[in-house]
This record gives C-alpha cells, structure tokens and sequence, in this order.
C-alpha cells in the first residue's frame, strides 16, 4: 500500500495526503514498515559507494573505507534516519498543542515518515560518492521534501493552509536544528577516535 502512496506524492501530493490521512484514522499502525525498508536505501548504497565505489579529491586514485568501518557506519546512519524520522513525528505531535491541534502520535509519524521520502530515494546516489551530482540531485529532492511538508501538514492535520504555513515552518526550524546538532556530534565523535578507516 506504501507504494501507491509514494506514486501518489509525485504525481497528486495534496489527493494522496487526503487519502493517507482517512488510512491512518481508520487504522492505529504507523507506517513503519514503510520507514524501515526506505531508510535501508541510503544505508546500503553509501555502504556500496564507500568501499567499491570511493570517491577522488584531485586527481589522485580513489579513495575507499574498509568493509568494517562502512559497515558501523552504514548502521549508525540507518539508525540515525529512523530516530530523525520518528523525532520528527514526535515534534509535529508535540507543536500541534501550540497550534491547537490534537492529533494521534501514529498520523503525526506518518506525516514525517512520507515526507521524508524524495531524500531515502535519492540515497540511491551514495552509490557513485561523487559530491557534486550528489548535490545537483539531492537540493531538488530536498526542495519537494519541504514543499510536501508544506503541503501535507495542512491536509493533514485539517488545519486552514495559513495556520499550517506557521505550523509546518516550526517544524522545519526544528529539523534544522536537529541536522546542525547531528553535524556537530559527528566531528565531536571523529575528534575522539571514531572516524572512518580509510584505504588508498
């Protein structure tokens, strides 16, 4: 059923935001088979990129991570995807009181988890680690990620589209922070030993 949903994002966001919101009142499960399998997508292809792929600074030959440190680091970054996502959907609960809006946890994580979707897909780019298509392709799927929270928020938290600008702005400031935070424990964490392996 996730599938259809995902087509329907691309094709149709504000229909398909309608119908996932009428699923998740109709059901308590949150979608978290769908979170799961798409957070394996990045996971597993910058694990492929790191260590058959690698990646040049200049001219010289590619630079590649050993098989068990992409693998500790394919794992932490599959978790750290799945704890984004469900910490988002915890925030958008949480904000919702400031906004008057009383929604269950389970549709505030489905309204996270879909969104998230434009960046587990394009994950599939960490395969061939090259920076600057991994921009040109990663900035437009990080553009439509903001543009259906903007969308879907509204829809479905049955809110008018002015409040859920408001609404979906906090969010996003808070998922700004998050990422800043994440950056910064990254260097702490390389700083105090845990950098990747690297073979020449």
């Amino acid at each position: 059923m996730f599938i259809q949903h995902i087509f329907g994002l691309f094709t149709d966001p504000v229909h398909e935001w309608k119908k996932i919101r009428e699923q998740q009142k109709n059901s308590n499960r949150t979608p978290a088979v769908h979170v799961f399998i798409l957070a394996l997508i990045p996971a597993v292809s910058g694990y492929i990129g790191t260590t058959q792929v690698g990646w040049r600074i200049g001219v010289g030959e590619p630079i590649h991570i050993t098989g068990n440190s992409a693998f500790t680091i394919a794992i932490i970054y599959y978790l750290a995807l799945l704890v984004g996502v469900f910490s988002i959907g915890w925030v958008i609960h949480l904000l919702g009181k400031a906004y008057e809006v009383e929604k269950p946890i389970s549709l505030c994580i489905a309204l996270a988890a879909y969104t998230a979707t434009p960046l587990f897909l394009i994950g599939i780019m960490q395969v061939y680690p090259v920076l600057w298509l991994n921009m040109l392709l990663g900035l437009p799927a990080l553009a439509y990620t903001v543009y259906l929270l903007y969308s879907g928020l509204p829809v479905m938290m049955e809110i008018p589209a002015e409040r859920g600008f408001l609404y979906s702005s906090a969010v996003l400031a808070v998922g700004l922070v998050a990422l800043v935070s994440l950056l910064a424990m990254t260097a702490l964490l390389w700083g105090m030993g845990l950098q990747p392996v690297f073979t020449y």
